[in-house]
């Protein structure tokens, strides 16, 4: 797998699924061309994963950190969760 998708999507997902599918260097995988296009809207970083998986296996360093990415962007990592959050307790 390319070093720059690895990089760049642990980052800013989205816009990498957008870059690579249009030069047409996303990873090589076994995922439908359907199933690419409905996760890489709705779940990049799930996308990200089954590529990471499919190429380099669960035991990377490279899993791990995307893995780490996904839990916290979706399960309360970022600052309006925390401002959410603070804001409750306040009241």
């Amino acid at each position: 797998m390319d070093f720059y998708f690895l990089l760049f999507s642990l980052f800013f997902p989205r816009i990498v699924m957008i870059v690579f599918l249009a030069i047409e260097r996303y990873p090589a995988n076994e995922v439908p061309i359907w199933g690419d296009i409905l996760l890489g809207v709705l779940f990049p970083r799930v996308l990200i994963l089954i590529y990471i998986y499919q190429n380099m296996g669960y035991e990377n360093v490279w899993f791990i950190a995307h893995m780490a990415a996904l839990l916290l962007s979706y399960f309360g990592g970022g600052r309006s969760y925390s401002r959410r959050r603070r804001r409750k307790r306040e009241d």
